[in-house]
């Protein structure tokens, strides 16, 4: 399976578990439909997908491959996002900290989508 410690497992679903938290409480601040709603929605999913991957909890096989591909945009993208936040406070600060445990437990997710994808390839 993958190459991650069990620690460098934990942290990130610990990560992943409060994003996902963050995600529900920010929805309840758009009206549905909206595309910052939709939006969230999407970002909500993916994360619970990976999740899923991480635990390997028994979920997982209720995900469809095309959804497991889906879920890799809106990791990179949170991936992309948290790299161009950090790169706005220097290294040691409290927010950049916050960004660099957000960015390794992405990482972590996308790859273990990544290798997910690939083990059900048709």
């Amino acid at each position: 399976m993958s190459h991650y410690t069990s620690e460098e497992l934990q942290h990130a679903l610990h990560v992943i578990s409060s994003s996902i938290r963050n995600c529900e409480k920010m929805q309840l601040k758009f009206e549905e439909g909206a595309s910052q709603h939709s939006l969230l929605q999407s970002r909500m999913k993916a994360l619970q997908i990976s999740q899923a991957v991480i635990t390997r909890d028994e979920t997982l096989q209720e995900y469809a491959r095309e959804e497991i591909m889906k879920a890799i945009t809106p990791i990179s993208s949170i991936i992309s996002k948290s790299d161009k936040g950090q790169r706005k406070y220097a290294e040691g600060t409290s927010t950049y900290t916050r960004f660099q445990n957000i960015l390794r437990a992405m990482y972590v997710a996308r790859d273990l989508l990544n290798e997910e994808f690939a083990k059900r390839n048709v």
